[in-house]
């Protein structure tokens, strides 16, 4: 079927990812899914977008120009059944994916851990317990748990408390099973949460909990590893009010501890905000002394160590929810350090010892282009750096590949379609599940939709400005000028294409 605009050349097959056709929307596939096709050879390109429709090219580039917007538009369309490219607009021109890149992070990790892979956090004695008390070292062990959780981690002191402890010779953290890494990107702000550290032991996705409440002419200040439950307080991260109005954050760094000073003006009456954290382990030792003091227990301050102890012996343990689970929450929330902690952890499994993210990324595309010829560009596994490079074709052609749909879709989340007002439709003409990407003078949206007349569709939508957002790079405020009015024309226009392509009888 030369001359359509088919895929097959880079390994789509014909009805190869329809597991879900006849089902209800909600529902799981009825079968295992297939292994990810492995392709045999360098992939072709595409075949030339004249041979799409013309009525869909204009109707497109009617959607394109009516949404006004500056910089570039990327954007391609694939019956998965057939690995017919349907439409496309600038498919080939490469741009940042954002949040999108965790999508290709999620089946990265299913494919090397699998789904019901779960992630240990540990309690380990160096000496034996003798009349309540550890003849050595109490070591607080990181599994590389993405998702730990205060609450979570009272659980652990609980334990330890349960077990007769009452004294320990030494309290130590160790969060060696990944790269200490202190932010996942350089080009972000300083006090962004969604750009902590990234470590081996993480905790509340390595954030603090500032809070400060007036107090006649000054203010209380708590900086706090917050849960639902429980809420002890750290030094690791400390704060000082100061007399300005701009700018409204400095970072500085004390050993491990991270200095912060906040604007007096800024703060009005009350407020809260999670804070990056830059020393994980340590903070997270921290939280658990705080939790072990509930229990009755007190510990020493915790020093880090870079490896653990032959002969220790565990004497408590949590684990996380299982990966699947993991990862619809990473896809929901787009939570950035879970995506970073989990294709760390996928290139480890593999055998490889990446020291930074780049690296890492770097296994995660090769793997891509052997699994489904897809050619990327990545920097990272989150999206957040802004070098990252995806075109909407390549985006296509990963996500229509062989068995890709049957493991991705039901971790996506439902993106509603809705009118100009921003309602949702009563009578959607699609069913969308998909991930959202947002930077700067960007917006992404790739996924599938299943189309009134039942058909499954794989699509990227990418937009940006990239010399706005090059020229707000030295910008203090998180949200520059235009950024907001970019993201809102940009979500009008992938709006106004899903909503063609509901209608569309492939």
């Amino acid at each position: 079927m030369e001359g359509q605009g088919r895929i097959t050349r880079r390994g789509l097959l014909a009805g190869g990812v329809s597991a879900f056709a006849g089902l209800a929307w909600a529902e799981a596939p009825t079968t295992a899914p297939r292994p990810l096709l492995r392709s045999t050879g360098a992939p072709a390109p595409l075949d030339d977008p004249s041979d799409i429709r013309p009525i869909a090219r204009t109707e497109m580039a009617d959607l394109i120009r009516d949404a006004g917007l500056d910089g570039q538009v990327s954007v391609a369309l694939v019956d998965v059944a057939t690995g017919t490219l349907i439409t496309s607009h600038d498919s080939h021109r490469p741009l940042p994916p954002a949040s999108v890149a965790k999508s290709l992070t999620a089946l990265y990790a299913l494919d090397a851990l699998g789904p019901e892979h779960q992630f240990g956090t540990r309690l380990l004695a160096t000496g034996p317990v003798t009349d309540g008390r550890i003849e050595g070292d109490l070591i607080l062990a990181g599994g590389g748990d993405p998702v730990l959780s205060t609450d979570q981690l009272a659980g652990l002191a609980f334990q330890l408390a349960a077990a007769g402890v009452r004294e320990v010779g030494g309290f130590r953290v160790w969060g060696g099973a990944l790269p200490q890494l202190r932010e996942i990107s350089a080009d972000q702000l300083p006090h962004l949460g969604y750009n902590p550290a990234v470590s081996g032991l993480n905790l509340n996705f390595n954030r603090v909990y500032f809070e400060w409440e007036r107090a006649g002419q000054d203010y209380r200040i708590r900086m706090e590893a917050l849960g639902d439950k429980h809420r002890p307080d750290v030094t690791i991260a400390q704060m000082r009010v100061e007399t300005r109005s701009r700018p409204v954050y400095t970072y500085s760094q004390a050993g491990p501890v991270d200095l912060w000073t906040v604007a007096r003006g800024q703060l009005g009456d009350a407020g809260s905000r999670w804070l990056p954290v830059r020393s994980p382990a340590l903070y997270a030792g921290q939280a658990f002394i705080g939790l072990a003091n509930e229990q009755g227990l007190v510990l020493p301050p915790p020093s880090e160590i870079v490896a653990l102890p032959e002969g220790a012996t565990e004497i408590a343990r949590i684990e996380s929810a299982p990966l699947e689970d993991i990862l619809r929450d990473m896809l929901l929330h787009s939570t950035n350090l879970t995506a970073e902690v989990l294709g760390l952890t996928a290139s480890r499994s593999r055998g490889l010892s990446p020291a930074t993210l780049a690296e890492s990324a770097d296994a995660m595309t090769r793997w891509l282009r052997e699994a489904t010829g897809a050619r990327l560009d990545l920097v990272d596994h989150s999206g957040l750096g802004g070098a990252s490079r995806v075109t909407a074709q390549e985006m296509a052609v990963a996500l229509a590949s062989r068995g890709v749909m049957a493991r991705l879709r039901p971790l996506l989340k439902t993106i509603e379609l809705s009118d100009a007002g921003g309602s949702a439709l009563a009578m959607p003409p699609g069913l969308v599940r998909a991930k959202t990407g947002t930077l700067n003078f960007v917006s992404a949206l790739a996924g599938y939709e299943r189309t009134m007349a039942g058909s499954d569709l794989a699509f990227a939508i990418f937009s940006a400005d990239l010399e706005s957002r090059a020229e707000a790079a030295d910008d203090e405020d998180e949200i520059p000028e235009g950024s907001r009015s970019f993201l809102a024309r940009s979500r009008r226009l992938q709006q106004g294409l899903l909503q063609r392509w509901g209608l569309m009888t492939v």
